[in-house]
């Protein structure tokens, strides 16, 4: 299950919710983006 953000609105959206409209349930925009996890940077010694 991912999850994406309305890119107008910022609200969150998860993929079930997208299955049947590809649009925004709080403000009907179509532009989504996935937001990036963050990520730890390891070093070596």
């Amino acid at each position: 299950m991912s999850a994406y953000k309305c890119f107008h609105c910022g609200s969150k959206i998860k993929s079930e919710d997208l299955n049947k409209r590809f649009v925004c349930p709080d403000c009907g925009s179509r532009i989504f983006f996935k937001p990036r996890t963050k990520m730890k940077t390891v070093t070596s010694d």
